[in-house]
């Protein structure tokens, strides 16, 4: 199946449209729209955006995300469809509650309801690097309201700078996720905030208020520092590398 495929299916039978009513709106075939839907037609981002917002869906609800971003992260097909079933249920609730149908208050509904839900169940985390300036960005899944127990909005993933967590398999150029964090963890890879920039050490707790920070490159190497000499930003949680 095709992904952005789904993604017209989805919002075609969301609208109780048949194929006749869509190609009308949109200027291609009947044929054409079963082809793209069941997947036998290869389908480019441009057009399919251009068919939705045929069938009404507006630009500002694809929370900044592009279809790419969605087809290649959400699985129609599963797990992604109950969760965006169920913000999409809640929406169109409040709006029958508030606002009436369709028919009743005699205007439209205003763009897709099952895609602006996915601004509640995707979040666009940048990609920053040691000086903090965004070079990047990947798309996570939003669970309970937090990614990794986090608030959403404080998550980010820092690029390694340099190889010094090369013992700890963390190479230069790889990402590694971090929410925030104020104290250091024991056995745990954080983020450091110093004058020359963002630094990422594994720490370990010692005793006396004190905390061992470690960078392993081509040996490891140690330093021990008075906790309150150590601004602690973020825990990292999750590593992605190239191969």
């Amino acid at each position: 199946m095709s992904r952005l495929g789904d993604l017209i299916r989805l919002e075609r039978t969301r609208q109780k449209l048949t194929y006749k009513q869509v190609a009308r709106k949109c200027g291609v075939s009947e044929k054409y729209l079963e082809e793209v839907e069941s997947g036998r037609r290869i389908i480019q981002d441009d057009q399919a955006r251009r068919i939705l917002r045929s069938m009404g869906m507006q630009q500002q609800t694809e929370a900044d995300f592009t279809l790419d971003d969605i087809a290649a992260t959400v699985d129609l097909q599963s797990a992604a469809v109950p969760a965006i079933a169920k913000a999409a249920e809640k929406k169109l609730t409040k709006k029958e509650k508030h606002e009436g149908t369709e028919e009743e208050s005699g205007g439209t509904v205003a763009g897709s309801i099952w895609l602006d839900a996915l601004s509640g169940v995707l979040k666009h985390v940048p990609v920053m690097n040691a000086a903090m300036k965004e070079v990047g960005h990947r798309l996570l899944p939003i669970t309970n309201g937090k990614i990794e127990g986090a608030n959403p909005d404080k998550v980010y993933y820092l690029m390694a700078p340099d190889n010094d967590l090369r013992g700890f398999r963390v190479m230069k150029g790889d990402l590694l996720l971090v929410v925030p964090a104020q104290a250091p963890v024991d056995g745990a890879i954080m983020v450091l905030d110093t004058p020359f920039g963002k630094i990422m050490r594994k720490t370990v707790a010692m005793p006396n208020f004190q905390v061992m920070l470690q960078k392993f490159d081509q040996s490891c190497e140690s330093e021990i520092k008075n906790l309150n000499a150590v601004t602690v930003v973020g825990r990292c949680v999750r590593l992605e590398a190239e191969l």
